[in-house]
Parts: C-alpha cells; sequence; structure tokens
C-alpha cells in the first residue's frame, strides 16, 4: 500500500459467496468492513457484530466508499445503479447482469459517475491462471493454436436465476479472452436441459478469438466429477492449468530427430519434457479484493472491468442464441 487512506467498505449478500468476501474484506489492509445488508439475513454468521441491514439503501446510508455486491444475478443491475447512483465504487460478483441489457445500463451509470466498476470474474486471480498468461505474454509458448476448458461437477443448488452458461461458462469465457488477449470473434454452441430446470445445464461450445485461436468449451452442472482445466496449445508445446489445485504443468514439444520422412517436418508429433511450475500461491479471492482496492485508490488497475465483463456476457447468451438457432454466432461486430 502507497496510502494511508482506509476505505470504508460494505457487502449486499451474506449467502455462499458473500460469506467468503465478508472474511476477505476484514482480512486485507486499507479496507474496513463498515456495513452488511441481506433481506434473507445471515445463515452463515459473516455479519459478525455488525447489524444485517434490509437493503442496499440502508447500505449507502452507513457512509461507504466502495462496495461489493454478492446477491443473486438477477438482482444486480438494480442494486448497481443505485450504487452508482451514490457514488459507491463497486465489485459486482460474476456475470455483471442477468442480461446485456442490464449489463449494459450498469456499465453506462458507472462511467457516467467516473467511478470504478469491476466484475468479480475470480479465475483472472488464480495464481496457477496468472503464472500462465505471464508466461504466454513474454513468448515461451510462442504462437497460441487453441485453448480448451473444461469445467464440470454436480448442481449447486444456491444457483437458480440463470443457466450454466452464465454462471459458469462465463468464467472460461472470460479467462479465455484474458490468456489469448483477444476478445472472441465467433461462438457456436450446443445446450441441453437435463435436470428438468428452466435452465440450461450442459453446454459444448466452440468458436474462434479475434487473433485466429480457435477454442472449446464444455461446461456442466451434471457430473459428480469436478474439473477445472484449461489446456493452451501452441508452437512450443501445450500447458495445462487446473485451477482447483493451482497447477501449472507444461509439456514440451521433443526434439528427438525422427528418420520417418513423413513426419519429420511436422512440428510436435513428439513428446518432450514435462514441467510442474513451482510458484507462490496465494488465494484468488483475496488478490481480487486487493486488486480492487488499488484501483479504487488510483494504484493499480487491472480489476475486471465492467466492459470487460459485460463482452464476456455477451458472449454466454451468443452460446445459448446458437443452440437455439443452430447458426454460428458472429461477435466480431
Amino acid at each position: 500500500m502507497t496510502t494511508n487512506r482506509t476505505l470504508r467498505a460494505g457487502l449486499i449478500g451474506l449467502g455462499a459467496m458473500g460469506r467468503h468476501h465478508a472474511r476477505v474484506l476484514r482480512e486485507i489492509d486499507g479496507v474496513d468492513l463498515v456495513a452488511v445488508a441481506d433481506p434473507a439475513g445471515d445463515p452463515h454468521g459473516a455479519a459478525g457484530s455488525l447489524p444485517v441491514l434490509q437493503d442496499v439503501q440502508a447500505l449507502i446510508a452507513a457512509g461507504i466508499d466502495t462496495a461489493v455486491v454478492a446477491v443473486p444475478t438477477v438482482y444486480h443491475e438494480a442494486i448497481a445503479l443505485a450504487l452508482a447512483e451514490a457514488g459507491v465504487h463497486t465489485l459486482i460478483e460474476k456475470p455483471i447482469a442477468d442480461t446485456a441489457e442490464a449489463g449494459e445500463r450498469i456499465v453506462a451509470a458507472f462511467a457516467a459517475q467516473g467511478l470504478v466498476g469491476a466484475v468479480g470474474h475470480i479465475e483472472r486471480f488464480n495464481p496457477a491462471l496468472q503464472e500462465l498468461r505471464k508466461r504466454l505474454a513474454a513468448g515461451e509458448l510462442g504462437a497460441i493454436y487453441q485453448i480448451v476448458t473444461r469445467r464440470q461437477g454436480p448442481f449447486p443448488a444456491r444457483i437458480a436465476d440463470v443457466g450454466v452458461g452464465k454462471d459458469l461458462a462465463t468464467h472460461d469465457i472470460d479467462l479465455t479472452a484474458w490468456v489469448a488477449q483477444s476478445p472472441y470473434a465467433a461462438i457456436s454452441a450446443q445446450i441441453a436441459y437435463r435436470s428438468g430446470r428452466e435452465h440450461e445445464d450442459m453446454v459444448l461450445a466452440t468458436g474462434r478469438l479475434a487473433n485466429g485461436v480457435i477454442v472449446n468449451h464444455t461446461v456442466n452442472w451434471l457430473s459428480p466429477m469436478k474439473e477445472r482445466v484449461t489446456v493452451v496449445t501452441g508452437e512450443r508445446g501445450t500447458y495445462v492449468v487446473d485451477t482447483a489445485s493451482a497447477d501449472l504443468t507444461f509439456h514440451a514439444n521433443g526434439t528427438i530427430a525422427t528418420e520417418w520422412d513423413s513426419i519429420a517436418a511436422f512440428r510436435g508429433v513428439a513428446e518432450g519434457d514435462v514441467i510442474r511450475y513451482a510458484f507462490a500461491k496465494r488465494e484468488p479471492l483475496r488478490v481480487e479484493h486487493e486488486a480492487f482496492r488499488d484501483a479504487v485508490l488510483g494504484i493499480r488497475h487491472d480489476v475486471v472491468t465492467l466492459e470487460e465483463g459485460l463482452q464476456t456476457l455477451r458472449v454466454a447468451e451468443a452460446m445459448v442464441d446458437s443452440a437455439r438457432t443452430g447458426k454460428l454466432i458472429d461477435l466480431s461486430a
């Protein structure tokens, strides 16, 4: 920290994710959690000695500088707009909103007030993905060819207002565009409804980024096996990231000469060295909160911006549109 200023923080939403926000807000330097709100109460005892306020207006009245919104997605817009009007810098849990139109209104409101707004795409702050992005940016993989993600596991009962595309796939959309440093140009998808809910619970998507990298995402809520894997293949080999364990492994292209003429000129057919990297593994939520704090204080700006959160939501919506229409959705416009 390069300032002695302490930010007065508020938190709305004390559910499964909100309780972790409350813990981290109490742990990091330069932030004082002064108010919490949740009309449903405090099932996890996250409020501590603070009274549980009923709504966002009561939270604002507590005199806060920053706020974290950890309520169900359908309520994001109304709460975010109230915080913007009150001049409160805000971190909104992903996705930014339940629809792109709502997300556009949030972006406009914070821009009009000159406030810092961020979206809680926490995977960007996973130490293994941060290490991966650093190595990709340094050119260690050479040209990037393909990014594949797999994110699947049991259905979370706490999610009821959006499908697996907006809840889980948005993680992979954001991290893919971020590590490749390129937006999506096109997306095609298939979805399935297997759990009897109104929202999709399985997604298979394939697409292309503006820089030519091809991508594939497997996402579902119906697997007893929890998997959080990102695979990046390029000119010099393949990186494999397990974000559940924050492990990063590199599989190098082999350099063993071959006498088989038909494949001698084809790079990447031989198995090379395998390296599992060692690096510091800090809690992603803490790193995310530190980045938001520093953005509010003007120290650095590596949060997931509202504009980036909106673009991610648009890609997630395009997945569903593609499945509904059977068409490839052009996102390049």
